[in-house]
């Protein structure tokens, strides 16, 4: 089979996941960056263990449609293994390992190990693999006395990277440095992902884990993260501790040192396709975000904007006098307009969310779940409906607390308790007038 059949053959998989509009849409967005800067795969020692095969099958797949990620892991769930059974002390500091000379003749094979493993198991799915073992970082001592061998890096050299991809290999790089003198060091792998970002700024910066991504206090993943909207709010939570409090800190810094289009993706190894090729995604999409700002009530200025991004973006036109018909209006606004959200006041006082837009370009970007975010913020309580053939209504029964269909409707509800409540706000919903032009097939 020819490259090209096996494209589009790739291709006709992904739509399976999604539409293959999308999955084209982002195969055009991946491919029009250089091979190199596709994206950085970090990949945690726990996912080598339990989900190699997932993994390798994940970037196969990445590499038959031509995208060459740049595979970063680490090996701490080994190393701890191994020095437990060669009965070494191990100890961390400040959250790193404490490497002395005993430990790190013990951590050196096993990360060496780990890498071959990885290398072999895409090599047996056809993929050409290079694994690199050194070169990549240069390093100096972070604290001899302190630490021992761990490094803190100094320069990342990326002529071994774009070498290997210009072979036509995926590289796998481990997270060890090296010191003027040739002395291998230990680097922390968040820290060595962070610099290696930083040096390839790519479009894509991917986190697998086993949980799939970052856990709300109810154990469920978290969509989509702002940073501007979102991260003093979480940091706050007191059920943001730990790692993943850390995770947030570091990603943090991470993406402020990038452009504000770079976004991260936190999601497992067998949902990798879905969270890259589909606007719903399969994971947490971490972004710097836009300020969302609320105009209640809104301004004409505002409303004239809202109602061409409406327009513009379901491809249909508003009947005369719709913003007049809008009962107490308030509007959720994206600083670059691309996303919007009008709630009026609905049956029983309760708010009804009367039109959500994100613009196409803005589609995939985490900014309408970020808009969702400061609309579940906003409104505790909230209802609203949408069509059965609307894309977009998969991801609505995740969010909502019920759900009621009826015809071509489905009425959701957040935060309404009292059924006689729900009752009259689910029929009042089906009765609405949708606002459109020629509306007959609402």
């Amino acid at each position: 089979m020819v490259m090209s059949e096996i494209r589009e053959t790739v291709l006709e998989l992904l739509a399976q996941l999604g539409s293959s509009r999308e999955a084209r849409q982002y195969l055009k967005e991946f491919s029009s960056v250089g091979e190199s800067r596709f994206a950085v795969v970090k990949v945690g020692g726990g996912i080598l263990a339990d989900h190699l095969d997932e993994l390798a099958s994940a970037l196969a797949f990445l590499h038959r449609l031509g995208l060459r990620p740049v595979v970063l892991h680490g090996a701490g769930p080994q190393v701890d293994s191994a020095l437990e059974s060669a009965g070494v002390e191990s100890e961390k500091v400040d959250g790193l390992r404490v490497t002395s000379d005993a430990v790190m003749a013990v951590a050196r094979p096993v990360i060496y190990e780990q890498n071959m493993r990885l290398v072999d198991a895409l090599e047996k799915r056809g993929i050409r693999a290079r694994g690199i073992q050194h070169g990549i970082f240069h390093a100096r001592f972070l604290d001899r006395e302190k630490f021992g061998l761990v490094g803190e890096i100094t320069g990342v050299d990326l002529d071994p990277l774009e070498r290997t991809i210009e072979a036509g290999a995926l590289p796998v790089l481990t997270c060890l440095g090296e010191s003027p003198s040739g002395q291998v060091l230990n680097i922390n792998a968040d820290i060595a992902a962070r610099e290696l970002v930083w040096a390839i700024k790519p479009h894509k910066i991917i986190f697998l884990t086993p949980s799939g991504g970052l856990l709300d206090r109810d154990g469920r993943v978290i969509t989509a993260v702002s940073l501007t909207n979102d991260y003093d709010a979480l940091m706050q939570e007191p059920w943001v501790h730990s790692g993943m409090r850390l995770k947030l800190q570091q990603i943090h810094e991470l993406l402020m040192g990038l452009d504000e289009k770079a976004s991260v993706s936190i999601t497992s190894a067998n949902l990798l396709t879905r969270e890259l090729f589909t606007h719903r995604g399969a994971g947490t999409l971490v972004r710097r975000g836009e300020v969302i700002d609320i105009h209640d009530p809104p301004g004409e200025a505002v409303m004239d904007q809202v109602e061409q991004r409406i327009e513009a973006s379901f491809g249909r036109t508003l009947v005369d006098g719709w913003r007049d018909s809008l009962h107490k209006p308030a509007v959720l606004m994206s600083a670059s307009g691309r996303a919007a959200a009008v709630v009026v006041e609905g049956a029983g006082s309760v708010p009804y969310l009367d039109k959500f837009v994100v613009t196409p370009e803005a589609q995939g970007e985490g900014l309408g779940a970020a808009m969702w975010q400061v609309l579940r913020a906003r409104y505790p309580t909230m209802y609203w409906r949408s069509r059965n053939t609307n894309p977009i209504t998969p991801w609505y029964f995740q969010q909502a607390d019920t759900s009621d269909r009826k015809g071509k409707w489905v009425v959701f509800t957040i935060g309404i308790e009292e059924p006689d409540l729900r009752r009259q706000v689910v029929k009042e919903a089906m009765r609405r007038n949708p606002g459109w032009v020629e509306s007959d097939d609402e």
